[in-house]
This record gives structure tokens, sequence and C-alpha cells, in this order.
């Protein structure tokens, strides 16, 4: 089961998506200001402002004063949300997921379903993107042989 965005229900394990590449974590620490989370990130403060809007990171929690304070958990949550928007998975497929994942593991056929789906949307990409490559490929071949035939004396 994939790290949440509100604590696992009783009983249940999470593991965590390692943090992405460049924006290291200080050691030892699991608070951080919305400012750390951008600078971790690379996401702006509006967006993750948003994804709390429209429920993709919920149940941020909030210091005595307000200031949001992230935990390791979100941060382990927006690195997954990170590899989903990657895929193209639309923002609401996204949200859906989310809302999936604190319903509890009873969501757990809809949740596969969901990935299975995006997956498949993922290696369609990927095949045209590898046939888009092998045209370029041969453009780039054609005038590279181009080039030397005219190059010749």
């Amino acid at each position: 089961m994939e790290t949440t965005p509100a604590p696992p229900p009783t009983g249940a394990k999470a593991h965590s998506c390692a943090p992405e590449p460049g924006h290291p974590r200080p050691t030892g620490q699991d608070h951080y200001t919305i400012s750390e989370v951008a600078a971790f990130t690379g996401l702006t403060a509006y967006t993750l402002r948003w994804y709390e809007r429209i429920g993709l990171m919920p149940h941020i929690d909030r210091s005595h004063t307000g200031q949001r304070r992230y935990r390791n958990r979100d941060l382990d949550w927006l690195a997954f949300v990170g590899k989903l928007r990657l895929t193209g998975m639309p923002v609401a497929d996204m949200v859906r997921y989310a809302e999936l994942v604190r319903e509890g593991q009873h969501t757990f056929t809809e949740r596969h379903d969901l990935l299975e789906q995006t997956r498949r949307d993922v290696r369609t990409r990927i095949a045209e993107l590898q046939d888009t490559l092998a045209v370029l490929d041969h453009k780039i071949d054609t005038y590279a042989g181009a080039r030397k035939a005219s190059e010749r004396p």
C-alpha cells in the first residue's frame, strides 16, 4: 500500500516513496513549512495550497498559529503525486485516487483498476514516442547522409 495523505488505517502498513532527487530532507526532521516543501519538491506554494483545496493534499497539520506543517508522509505523498503527474493522469483522477486512499482498504480494487488504466495509457504513450523517435532517427540519418555527400570533393 502506498503512503497516504492521512495516517493509514489501524493495522495497515504504508511504505514511503523516496524523496525526489535534488531535494534532500533534513535528517531527523518531520515538520516542514510550505516554503521548505516548495524547495524540496520544486512545486510552488500556490500549487501546494491548490492541491490542498482540491483534496489532493488533505489533512495538512497546522501550527497553533495556523501555519501549515507538512510531515514526511506528506512529502512521500507529493513524490507519488509527482509520478502520477508524469504519467499524464488527469488531476480529477488523481483526486479520485486520493479519495479512495482515504476511504480505506475496501477501495483496493478500484485503486488497482485506476492504476492499471494509467499504466496502459503510459505504455501507449511510450509506444507512440518510440515510433516518433524512429521517424526522427530516420530523418536525422537522411540529413547526415546528405551532408556527407555534399561535403565530398
